[in-house]
């Protein structure tokens, strides 16, 4: 039974969303629930019951999966009556297992997933005329060739917008399940991503965070665009204040790269690059396209022209084959490099990869003290980054109050350093010079 109300003489229903995942999953979340609201639903929180829950998955470990499961079935037990669609690169990769979950009524993969509201419908008439308990819209992604151009005309308590602007990934790392998730490389038309910059403007955003699934790939195939000209596009824009891009690879980071992006005052000064590991064998088996030498001194080569330049990464252990000295090698680079932050994560064998196949698999206790150790490491290296900005004033952009802490809101710097300041709600969306003045777990304590 559907729990829809009725207001002015109509009908509306109510439909909430679940995200795991990237920033990417966020954006395309977001472009699903104004598609329901076109439609006449209501949205409301995951945890409240709705008549269609939207769970929008992630696979890129088994973690993942197992999550996106978990949110599956507790969407069914929120509301056991309701429609219950699992959409994204989890059905995308394994659309027999989803099809067999028994709480799920509509698969979709990662494609068209602004018809998801469709197919609510088309479910419903379906099960209604026919008797089918199941929905599934499953695309053979690797054949996708054009951009899938998700608009968005409103924004709501957002800070920062995350603007995607590139789909799809062609590089085929040797663990990595996105590429048969996601499909090929596909880029979205600079005139349409520079037209939502001018709509986040608006809409009174200050910051604009550039997403995509391998984003160093935008233009590839649009010709000579690149992502460099791109950024310099959202540059131009009047009103913008921040540009922040999402995780690029070292092999972007040229000289000429560098010298460009030095001189773009609203670019933050924050750069994701993937690393994965420290040692070149372990890259090899990897299929990574560069060298620990590459990465270095891509790092230099940012550290050397952009003044408080904060450099995170994505660190992988436990590769089949990593042996314990292939681990220091690793380690050893990581404590050199010294980043800002480090994402730390096991491998996680996916079927339908090379390496869940590769011999030498790791064992979980390894692993599990692997990670410790460059969490330790990671964790050290935040607080020297931290520490060296104690004391200066620095524009921070707040984003929301913290629950419990007090009348606290947290904010991020242009390098991304996330601060706690006393305050209120006019602080939220704006940005204001902050002295920054202690440490606190995660944060750093400023003062406005």
């Amino acid at each position: 039974m559907l729990l829809c109300r009725t207001v002015f003489g109509g009908i509306v229903k109510k439909v909430a969303f679940y995200t795991l995942g990237c920033k990417v999953n966020q954006y395309e979340t977001e472009a699903m629930a104004e598609a329901f609201e076109n439609a006449g639903y209501e949205q409301v929180d995951f945890d409240r019951q709705a008549d269609v829950y939207v769970i929008n998955t992630c696979t890129v470990t088994g973690l993942s999966s197992r999550k996106s499961r978990q949110a599956i079935r507790k969407a069914r037990q929120l509301n056991e009556d309701a429609i219950v669609a699992a959409v994204g690169c989890y059905p995308q990769t394994a659309k027999e297992e989803v099809e067999s979950l028994p709480e799920v009524d509509i698969i979709a993969g990662t494609a068209d997933r602004i018809k998801v509201p469709e197919y609510v419908e088309a479910f419903m008439t379906e099960k209604l005329s026919r008797g089918k308990d199941k929905f599934s819209s499953v695309d053979n992604i690797m054949k996708k060739r054009d951009f899938e151009d998700l608009k968005i005309e409103r924004y709501k308590d957002r800070t920062r917008a995350f603007l995607k602007v590139q789909e799809g990934c062609s590089q085929f790392c040797s663990y990595c399940i996105i590429p048969y998730a996601r499909g090929p490389i596909r880029s979205r038309a600079a005139e349409d991503v520079v037209s939502e910059v001018h709509k986040l403007v608006k809409a009174g955003f200050k910051e604009a965070v550039l997403t995509g699934i391998h984003i160093a790939s935008y233009g590839r195939d649009l010709g000579e665009l690149r992502l460099i000209d791109l950024i310099r596009l959202i540059h131009d824009v009047d009103g913008i204040e921040r540009i922040r891009i999402g995780s690029i690879e070292p092999t972007l980071v040229t000289p000429e790269f560098v010298s460009s992006v030095s001189k773009m005052k609203k670019l933050c000064p924050h750069y994701h690059i993937s690393l994965q590991s420290g040692c070149d064998e372990t890259l090899a088996r990897m299929n990574r396209r560069y060298t620990t030498a590459q990465y270095r001194k891509a790092v230099e080569l940012l550290r050397e022209q952009i003044p408080d330049v904060a450099v995170t990464t994505d660190v992988m252990v436990g590769f089949p084959g990593e042996t314990d000295e292939e681990f220091e090698k690793t380690y050893e680079f990581l404590n050199d490099i010294q980043f800002s932050k480090m994402h730390v994560f096991k491998f996680s064998p996916r079927k339908g990869t090379p390496a869940a196949t590769f011999a030498g698999q790791i064992g979980g206790s390894v692993k599990e003290e692997r990670s410790r150790r460059v969490i330790e490491l990671s964790d050290r290296c935040s607080k020297a980054f931290y520490n060296k900005f104690l004391g200066r004033e620095i524009p921070v952009l707040y984003e929301q109050e913290v629950k419990g802490k007090g009348g606290m809101y947290e904010g991020l710097t242009p390098n991304y350093i996330r601060v706690l300041a006393k305050g209120d709600n006019s602080l939220v969306g704006n940005i204001v010079e902050t002295r920054l003045i202690s440490l606190e777990d995660e944060y750093v304590i400023g003062d406005i």
